[in-house]
């Protein structure tokens, strides 16, 4: 390789680009930084469980594919469920959990349910499905939805969604309101 010859147009013009420099007077690198960096919080890990008060009916009966659900938490009116079926309260949030093993849909509806609840959402729609894939006539997430949802400390209530929202394969969640 030959070396190349810079004129002095070219090297007047390096320079300026370059721009003032300076000498380093010490050819030391530090590999560690002089400022520490500021510490920050450990993500807490939601305690699932905390959500869930155990109180309701566990010996509730088994629904079919095509058996609607509903539910009132007591000392609520029935026509709520009216209202819910109506779309009085109207949707905020969604959430479909086709296709989930019954651990990954319990964890995944728990983190929905209390994000929802932070964020003062009032009416929710959860999507189960009827269970087609489940053995023998027995939908196993719906069923398990049925109990986690009477099981749930912020839900008052719930019912089967409209046919166009997934009818029995869907439900209307009401979430206790954050300002009463």
């Amino acid at each position: 390789m030959t070396k190349k010859i810079l004129t002095s147009e070219d090297s007047d013009l390096f320079r300026e680009t370059i721009g003032k420099v300076r000498l380093v007077k010490n050819d030391k690198v530090h590999l560690t930084p002089l400022i520490k960096p500021k510490p920050f919080p450990k993500p807490q890990v939601a305690n699932l469980q905390g959500l869930l008060t155990g109180a309701a009916e566990t010996d509730i009966e088994a629904v079919g594919r095509e058996d609607p659900l509903s539910f009132v938490a007591s000392g609520l009116q029935k026509n709520i469920l009216t209202k819910l079926r109506q779309g009085y309260f109207g949707l905020d949030a969604e959430i479909d959990l086709h296709g989930l093993s019954s651990n990954e849909a319990k964890r995944h509806l728990m983190n929905f349910l209390q994000s929802c609840a932070k964020e003062d959402c009032r009416c929710v729609h959860v999507v189960h499905g009827k269970g087609y894939r489940s053995q023998e006539d027995y939908p196993t997430l719906k069923n398990n939805v049925n109990l986690w949802l009477r099981q749930h400390k912020d839900v008052q209530a719930f019912c089967s969604a409209a046919p166009k929202d997934g009818g029995t394969g869907a439900i209307y969640v009401l979430l206790r309101s954050s300002a009463g």
